[in-house]
């Protein structure tokens, strides 16, 4: 494959990392902040640059290139492939009433299956339940089929987001990118390295990414009395202490952040299901532990491929860039140094993260992880 990439910033043209070479059909991944990427002249600009292209947009808290982390930018990797092609689809939440599972049903029924290797998703993050969407899309999807991708980000912001497929970036999208060859070897995984404290509480009243009680009492007064001062700062706050939920006693426990909170009511809407029964404890983590499972992440990509990856996309979570701040870098500097410096590397801070657990095939919505989808052909 033939990858070219540039960056933009405000008020400037892209620039290209190297010289711009001519792709026939590429697609062309652009993660940017959601100022930037809510002027009404982004697509224009980049379909100049690529006019036979396929465009996909979406807005993050952080956009990754090579080994760097930038902020209020837009980055750019077109993909041209030698022997492999794309297929992509799009929805709208609102076109489904809010019923992701069915979205997710709806968008993976539109896929021809024949030579299908690999979905990945970028999806709006504002409102979505990342869990119900998965499900509908694994309901239908191929066991052959891997499945992995991301929610848009808002930097800290927590207002909007946005997401396109050749057209100008809007809300409520889901965007699905399907890839089809005989040649691809796409692995993909996620690791954490955040650390449960504090006692053990019983989820006992949600409703689908809604959580009402713990315990019986109100899920948010709790989380309040737990952060103290810091809970004038919800829902951003919340990303330095998520919640760690055990749906079964013997299942691998899943991360969620918080994505807004209602105090009228007195709930908290997360970014994936918490079902009713299941066992919940907050989370911390440090910048070691951040950086050490960005290693452990990168080296279940790496486990059993059979060749080098030409093309890494990452999706790692705000809240890790939140405690590791200054050094938020270190994270990526360690995946290359994993997967290998020929590895062009694209991708973005995240409101949730999209891959299965190691060893298993059933994509999962998790949160405070690094992603990563390793892609040759």
């Amino acid at each position: 494959m033939t990858i070219v990439q540039a960056i933009k910033k405000p008020n400037e043209p892209f620039v290209f990392n190297e010289k711009r070479i001519l792709l026939k059909e590429p697609l062309v991944l652009v993660f940017g902040n959601r100022y930037m990427l809510e002027s009404e002249h982004i697509y224009a600009e980049v379909k100049d640059l690529f006019p036979n292209s396929h465009i996909v947009f979406g807005t993050t808290s952080g956009e990754i290139i090579d080994d760097s982390v930038l902020e209020g930018t837009v980055v750019l990797t077109a993909i041209e492939f030698k022997k492999s092609s794309v297929v992509i689809k799009r929805s709208n939440i609102n076109d489904f009433k809010n019923n992701d599972y069915k979205l997710g049903e709806s968008l993976m029924a539109e896929f021809p299956k024949e030579n299908l290797k690999h979905l990945f998703i970028i999806s709006e993050g504002s409102s979505v339940n990342g869990s119900a969407l998965i499900s509908g899309l694994e309901k239908v999807k191929n066991t052959s089929i891997s499945l992995s991708g991301g929610l848009c980000g808002d930097d800290g912001r927590f207002e909007r987001t946005l997401a396109s497929y050749n057209e100008n970036p809007k809300e409520g999208e889901i965007i699905a990118i399907g890839f089809y060859g005989e040649t691809l070897e796409i692995t993909s995984s996620n690791y954490g390295g955040w650390t449960p404290f504090g006692p053990e509480r019983i989820i006992t009243k949600s409703e689908g990414n809604v959580l009402f009680e713990l315990d019986g009492k109100p899920a948010l007064d709790l989380y309040k009395t737990y952060l103290g001062e810091k809970a004038n700062e919800l829902p951003k706050s919340a990303l330095l202490y998520p919640l760690s939920v055990r749906i079964e006693e013997d299942s691998e426990p899943l991360v969620r952040t918080i994505l807004n909170i209602d105090n009228d009511k007195n709930t908290m809407i997360l970014a994936g299901d918490v079902p009713e029964g299941s066992k919940v404890q907050l989370m911390m983590s440090s910048v070691d532990d951040i950086v050490s499972g960005a290693i452990h992440a990168a080296e279940l990509a790496m486990k059993g491929r059979e060749n080098n990856p030409e093309l890494a996309l990452l999706i790692s979570c705000i809240g890790r860039k939140l405690v590791m701040d200054q050094r938020t870098e270190e994270e990526i500097e360690e995946v290359k140094s994993v997967i290998g410096n020929e590895t062009i590397i694209s991708g973005f801070y995240s409101y949730g993260e999209m891959a299965p657990f190691s060893g298993q095939k059933e994509c999962k919505l998790h949160n405070q992880t690094m992603t990563l989808t390793l892609f040759s052909e």
